[in-house]
């Protein structure tokens, strides 16, 4: 019956221990995509900024903490040492304390906020000896449209970019707020409509990020997500060059592709019309561009269809 007992206990015992490498195996499982994670040199100035942060608030957390156990511990009733003031109400000491240790961390994070603030602008250029890669980027219902104006292609719910190369990235709306984010890259910028925005990011090596909309934005909103494909220069400049056999993003595309539909499949241009973003941006694209709201009878699945080409 012990030998049962003893088998059945160290039984469990392996069964709590790969429990808990599961339960780990979860919750770590989500930084591998996101900010704690980053590929970039934005990224890795945010991740060192919220790093920071906490250990500096920190400061007063542990502490106060400490304290509150301690003072509770020390003036227990079975403590004859703690002595019974019912006289005292002031002491300058302890006012020091608790006013310096809060004013400090109010300082320190100043600070970090003030510096990264300005070594983080996102119009500010990246310092690289690489040639920046021009991306224009529409925020539509409820999809992507990123514009290479360089290149003269352009790709639905997918972004391609060099690695180690900084992204010159121009944002608007052609409808309603939204807000571009790729978490490892860094750098959550607003799209808002007849305004340009500007965002600089990098890529440091090649991979697959995931990149999405940080506003909600109407029935369509879950399915506005998008890949970012960071890929070698060599391999960037194969795909821009063998991206031209694709279909035209005229007026008639465009006016196609305005329409609101979600769970859009990646797909792309091989040519687009000229000033096409500065048309969107001046909301003079024919069709009108104006604020879109999604039609009663409006079915958004991910099986919605667009009616395009799509390239894998």
């Amino acid at each position: 019956m012990e030998i049962f007992d003893w088998g059945r206990k160290r039984h469990f015992r392996f069964a709590e221990t790969r429990g808990l490498a599961a339960l780990l195996v979860l919750l770590t499982s989500g930084c591998d995509r996101g900010v704690l994670n980053p590929v970039g040199p934005v990224g890795g100035a945010e991740k060192m900024i919220l790093i920071n942060s906490t250990a500096i608030m920190l400061a007063i957390i542990i502490p106060t903490m400490i304290a509150t156990i301690a003072v509770a511990w020390w003036f227990r009733a079975g403590n004859k040492k703690a002595k019974y003031r019912p006289d005292w109400e002031y002491s300058g000491a302890i006012e020091l304390v608790i006013w310096s240790i809060p004013a400090l961390t109010v300082i320190l994070l100043g600070g970090i906020a003030w510096i990264g603030s300005h070594d983080l602008d996102p119009a500010k250029p990246l310092d690289s000896p690489n040639k920046p890669v021009n991306v224009q980027v529409v925020s539509l219902d409820w999809k992507w449209l990123f514009i290479y104006p360089d290149q003269g292609v352009a790709t639905v719910n997918q972004l391609v970019v060099p690695a180690g190369t900084p992204v010159n990235f121009t944002l608007t709306s052609a409808t309603v707020w939204n807000a571009f984010f790729v978490p490892q890259m860094g750098s959550l910028i607003y799209t808002m409509p007849r305004m340009a925005t500007h965002l600089n990011l990098q890529a440091d090596r090649p991979g697959v990020l995931q990149g999405e909309s940080a506003q909600f934005s109407g029935d369509g909103f879950p399915g506005m997500q998008f890949e970012v494909h960071s890929v070698p220069p060599q391999q960037f400049a194969a795909w821009a060059a063998s991206a031209h056999g694709g279909p035209a993003l005229d007026s008639a595309a465009y006016a196609e592709l305005q329409k609101p539909s979600s769970y859009v499949k990646p797909m792309t241009y091989g040519s687009v019309s000229p000033r096409l973003f500065d048309a969107i941006l001046m909301n003079t694209a024919p069709p009108p561009i104006a604020p879109a709201t999604t039609p009663p009878a409006m079915h958004v699945s991910p099986k919605t269809p667009l009616g395009q080409k799509n390239v894998r």
